[in-house]
């Protein structure tokens, strides 16, 4: 069931200011996912030559996952925590989107082992999956 995100600024569910926020607005969030969107600028820090880089789409994956866990700790009536990427399994980039393009990334959580948030992400450019992955996150207590 997707849940009502009209009106909340993705800012205030990730600790990343800018220029390092590389995800634009939430889309939509069910029990389990989150889906954020965002249009690639000239001016990104990980946009060159006209495209926005691998370094910038797992950042986006790990972003949305911590607008996800963002989420979560508002909704439950505490802190956005701080988490950090401790591995990426399986990333596959199939295409790198263009300047001006814009992407949705879903992320999904697998499963939870103590502080250890284990999810898969998925962007999209259109209706086509671009880049994919599995992160393990450690989640700040």
């Amino acid at each position: 069931m997707d849940m009502d995100v009209s009106g909340i600024d993705i800012r205030e569910l990730i600790p990343q200011r800018e220029p390092m926020v590389m995800v634009g607005a939430l889309k939509s969030v069910k029990e389990n996912s989150l889906t954020s969107s965002l249009i690639i600028s000239e001016d990104n820090i990980f946009s060159q030559d006209g495209y926005f880089r691998e370094e910038g789409l797992i950042e986006n994956i790990a972003q949305t996952a911590a607008a996800m866990s963002g989420y979560a700790s508002l909704k439950g009536g505490s802190k956005v925590k701080k988490g950090y990427i401790g591995s990426i399994r399986k990333l596959l980039v199939y295409q790198l989107p263009r300047v001006g393009s814009s992407i949705e990334t879903t992320v999904e959580l697998q499963g939870n082992v103590m502080n250890i948030d284990i999810v898969y992400g998925a962007v999209r450019l259109g209706d086509r999956v671009i880049a994919e992955c599995e992160m393990r996150i450690f989640v700040e207590e």
